[in-house]
């Protein structure tokens, strides 16, 4: 009974804190901490924390996180979601619920661009929301197609959650976790779009005029330089010119080039991206360095060995552990932030899958892709509170139509989970 007191300290002092509203990267290190105090005297325990949330932050891979902010930022300012939505106008705008499957296709290259789902909610949301509206489809509609399509950017790289998992993991390829991300997230961002095209069928939403050869070619040679942001990046991290974290650098320079000749950046506007990107990086790195001391006082514990043996206990069957794992993921996405989430459990069911046999790439992906969800879901769903701000409407009125965009999300993740060949067949196909 004594051995599972740390667990039980760990476990209810995180929620209490979590129930009283202390913030979630507070909660971590709080909890850390007290589980500490139980096994070894204050000085020490208190020592050891603050020691580990320092370490977790040495790593030259992290550095690309505030590099791939910063890009993000440049490009939410530099006019490059304009073009993309424009581009993707010409793809799909006369479909049945052409400017819903705009909103997708857009996300997922914006996302893909700015490896940032908040970005991408935020932009799309502002800039298509408005016209979504003109053209009689219901806020709330509009703003579900945001939300959910916005996540899609995580799995499609390049993706700061990714090197996150990389370290979370103990290394696993960076380069790979990127190659592994396209499929799943493109299958991810086509079964929004279907969803999309049934609800507007249902519900007769207005279809677009069809766009000319000419209007495609335009369209696509303007959106083309923020298009071969995508190549420069993850071309160079394939074919090993760079690292990921020199890859984010040059990002950064690309984007901002690009910026002033679109004319959509000034030098004056430099110091409030900068400002931003500083901010959001502080509030990720405080959330990364309390997850790694939580993690490391679980592995003191001996608690991710714990779980391990239970799980493996209730069946050695492959597909059924997996099932387990997914529905403990989606719950924890429904009251954790997925950075804090993917270094917390990562070192938990990592070990289990890979006695199993799975592959950590893939595993990387099922368990990104099930978090995205979580996004997506009150009471801690940044993406969702996001999309439903700037939509200038509420949670309640936004959970109809999110629920097929959820069952949708939920059957690509199984998908995802079940087919390896999903996430891995382009990561071997470069050799990985």
């Amino acid at each position: 009974m004594w051995e599972y007191i740390p667990v039980f300290v760990l476990v209810l002092s995180f929620l209490c804190l979590l129930s009283i509203g202390t913030p979630v990267a507070w909660s971590i290190a709080i909890s850390a901490t007290l589980t500490m105090l139980v096994s070894i005297p204050a000085i020490p325990a208190f020592t050891t924390v603050a020691q580990r949330m320092g370490t977790g932050l040495d790593s030259f891979a992290l550095l690309a996180i505030p590099f791939f902010v910063l890009s993000g930022e440049l490009m939410n300012k530099g006019g490059i979601a304009h073009r993309l939505i424009a581009f993707a106008k010409t793809l799909v705008g006369a479909l049945p619920g052409g400017l819903a499957l705009i909103n997708v296709i857009a996300a997922m290259l914006m996302g893909a661009i700015a490896g940032s789902a908040m970005a991408s909610a935020s932009a799309m949301g502002s800039i298509l929301g408005p016209e979504m509206e003109k053209e009689g489809y219901s806020k709330e509609f509009g703003a579900a197609v945001n939300i959910t399509s916005a996540t899609t950017g995580l799995i499609i790289p390049p993706s700061n959650i990714l090197i996150v998992y990389s370290l979370a993991s103990g290394g696993v390829s960076i380069a790979a976790l990127f190659l592994a991300g396209y499929i799943p997230g493109i299958l991810t961002g086509l079964f929004l779009m279907g969803v999309a095209m049934i609800w507007a069928k249902k519900r007769n939403y207005k279809i677009g005029k069809r766009s000319t050869f000419r209007q495609m070619v335009k369209t696509f040679v303007d959106a083309f330089p923020s298009l071969m942001l995508l190549v420069v990046v993850i071309g160079g991290i394939v074919a090993g010119i760079f690292t990921a974290t020199e890859a984010s650098a040059i990002a950064v320079l690309y984007t901002l080039v690009l910026g002033f000749i679109y004319k959509e950046i000034k030098t004056s506007d430099l110091p409030s991206i900068l400002l931003s990107s500083s901010a959001t990086t502080a509030i990720v790195m405080l959330l990364i360095g309390a997850s790694m001391s939580m993690s490391w006082v679980m592995s003191y514990e001996n608690i991710p060995q714990d779980i391990s043996s239970a799980l493996l206990g209730v069946s050695d069957n492959k597909f059924v552990i997996l099932l387990i794992i997914n529905l403990l993921l989606l719950f924890v996405g429904i009251f954790m932030d997925m950075t804090p989430a993917v270094l917390i459990f990562t070192p938990i069911f990592l070990p289990v899958v890979t006695k199993l046999g799975l592959d950590p790439t893939h595993f990387g992906i099922i368990m990104i892709l099930n978090l995205c969800i979580g996004l997506c879901t009150p009471p801690v769903g940044s993406v969702l509170f996001v999309g439903v701000g700037i939509a200038k409407t509420t949670i309640e009125k936004v959970v109809r139509p999110l629920l097929p965009l959820f069952i949708a999300m939920i059957i690509a993740l199984f998908l995802v989970t079940y087919i390896p060949q999903l996430s891995l067949w382009l990561p071997e196909l470069f050799g990985y």
